[in-house]
């Protein structure tokens, strides 16, 4: 453990990782990693509540200009944990990834 410790706070090293960067790099690499798979492969969301889904991603047909991580505006859906879902594709569908990237960037700052 000290040696962990020496090496994480050491100044000679090249790069600096120091206690916020034992922190902020798996957060970051979590947030960015779970952005690009929803902008790429995330099932159509249901954003306002009423059980219509829109479809943003690239997989479900629209370009990079129109493709986009869309936040929900549904009142009872927000701070909805994996957990509380009964299926991975309901946590999916009320579109949790996005407090996913949100709630893991917040973290970093």
């Amino acid at each position: 453990m000290g040696r962990f410790c020496n090496w994480i706070t050491s100044t000679k090293t090249r790069l600096y990782i120091g206690w916020f960067g034992v922190l902020m790099i798996p957060t970051l690499l979590t947030a960015t990693y779970v952005f690009i798979i929803t902008f790429i492969a995330t099932p159509p969301v249901d954003i306002d509540g009423i059980r219509e889904p829109v479809s943003r991603s690239l997989l479900y047909g629209n370009n990079i200009i129109s493709g986009a991580i869309i936040p929900t505006s549904a009142i009872g859906l927000h701070f909805y944990p994996i957990w509380e879902a009964t299926f991975v594709d309901e946590w999916l569908y009320n579109d949790k990834t996005y407090e996913l990237i949100v709630l893991h960037f917040l973290l970093l700052v």
